[in-house]
């Protein structure tokens, strides 16, 4: 597969021209070691297209990308999924609809509510393990789909510990009721190439955000836009609302040449991995709980395998191997298609000396998560004026900004919520000593 944008940019720095453009670094970094990266970041000179106005290169290799996850158009983002979550609300925003949208949402979901001034119905999980992942059902969205038309349903999934929603489902009641079906994908952008395609587009949703640099070999701040046939029109625009004028075309190339190595290789790199993940479950199975779900998400289940998931994190780290996510339920051990059958030998080694040494503790007491009472709106809150508190003195206050220990996750309180006694026992379990909250 051809890498337009690379080659622009091989070509480009290895021509010589004089930069008299941006960036003010000219290819030459201040460094000699970072030489290399500096010279292929350029900006938007002729021949090398521009992002929200693409038709050259940066729209080739989108139509590339598009041609291999099945979308009806895809559209880059240089600025993480946050860009595409802001421009798949902004697209519900222009035709009026209210957002139901599942719990679990990563932050950037609520912020670009307030900006939006959307209004919000939450599905909540009807059963969790904590504040990082549940379980939503096409029942019970179907019950709020029924109660609120004019509505779209917003879904995370794969969520932060790779459980997976039943998109297929959730697409089929969705639709009954004319309502857009949208999935924050940002853990799932290797999902289309698994030996059973379950991408959000290919199971039914009208669009998708993708993480690139999570799950595939990009540069961080790498995500991809997918959309059916409905919005394909109208996304760009949208993302051009919230964006930067100077996206990184770094980050576009590390995009451009992630189509090669998905039409390359990614298939294999997949089956090589997932045989060394099932070793690895294997080897410490009797031991060791882990959650179900996406497999490149090794979600060790610590509290209720007997262990502090904070103790077995350091334990894992002083052996050379550095988790996604720990707390003292659980630690997240996000892998990808890249690794390799030796990595899994030393994370296999790291975990095995890691839970000698880390201390031991009684399974966790369930979680029970309830919707606090709604006293404003969403953008309301998040614009009034406020201030930070301790915790312990927050009761009775409403929510102006979310703190959680990581996006995404079931805000404990959403901006313009009231933070009750409940609330305050789950923000000190997950650690967090303050709140901001209204004045």
């Amino acid at each position: 597969m051809d890498t337009p944008i690379y080659d622009f940019l091989t070509a480009y720095t290895d021509g010589g021209m004089l930069r008299c453009h941006m960036p003010g670094h000219k290819g030459k970094a201040p460094l000699p070691g970072a030489a290399l990266s500096y010279a292929k970041d350029i900006t938007e000179i002729s021949g090398a297209d521009s992002l929200f106005e693409a038709e050259g290169i940066i729209l080739r290799s989108e139509r590339n990308m598009a041609a291999l996850y099945g979308s009806a158009a895809c559209f880059y983002s240089a600025a993480g999924s946050t860009l595409c979550i802001q421009a798949m609300l902004a697209a519900m925003k222009q035709e009026g609809r209210c957002v139901i949208a599942a719990r679990n949402v990563h932050r950037s979901f609520l912020n670009a509510a307030a900006l939006l001034g959307l209004d919000v119905v939450w599905l909540m999980p009807e059963q969790s393990t904590g504040i990082l992942s549940g379980t939503f059902s096409a029942e019970s969205a179907e019950k709020l789909l029924s109660e609120n038309p004019d509505a779209c349903l917003y879904i995370t999934s794969p969520d932060y510990t790779g459980k997976t929603a039943d998109i297929a489902a959730l697409a089929k009641t969705a639709h009954r009721y004319g309502a857009p079906l949208l999935v924050d994908n940002a853990h799932g952008a290797h999902l289309r190439f698994m030996p059973e395609d379950c991408h959000p587009i290919s199971l039914g949703a009208d669009m998708c955000c993708d993480s690139a640099h999570k799950m595939l070999p990009a540069l961080t701040g790498a995500a991809v836009l997918h959309s059916g046939e409905r919005y394909a029109g109208v996304l760009r625009q949208c993302m051009a609302m919230f964006a930067s004028t100077s996206p990184s075309y770094l980050i576009m190339a590390s995009l451009d040449l992630c189509n090669r190595y998905i039409s390359e290789r990614i298939r294999e790199d997949i089956a090589v991995n997932l045989r060394c993940i099932a070793g690895l479950r294997e080897h410490f199975s009797g031991r060791l709980l882990f959650t179900e779900g996406d497999p490149f998400h090794i979600t060790v289940l610590a509290g209720r395998s007997g262990y502090d998931g904070i103790s077995l994190a350091q334990g894992l780290r002083g052996n050379g191997a550095e988790c996604e996510y720990a707390d003292r339920d659980m630690v997240i051990l996000l892998m990808s298609p890249m690794n390799v059958p030796a990595d899994y030998e030393r994370l296999t080694a790291a975990l095995e000396r890691a839970l000698d040494g880390a201390e031991h503790c009684q399974p966790p007491e369930d979680t029970v998560l309830t919707l606090p009472e709604r006293v404003m709106g969403i953008r309301e809150a998040a614009f009034a004026p406020s201030e930070e508190i301790p915790v312990e003195e927050a009761e009775g206050r409403i929510c102006a900004s979310v703190k959680v220990p990581c996006p995404p996750a079931v805000p404990i309180a959403a901006c313009g919520e009231r933070i009750d006694r409940s609330c305050i026992n789950i923000f000190k379990r997950y650690g967090i000593p303050t709140v901001n909250v209204v004045k």
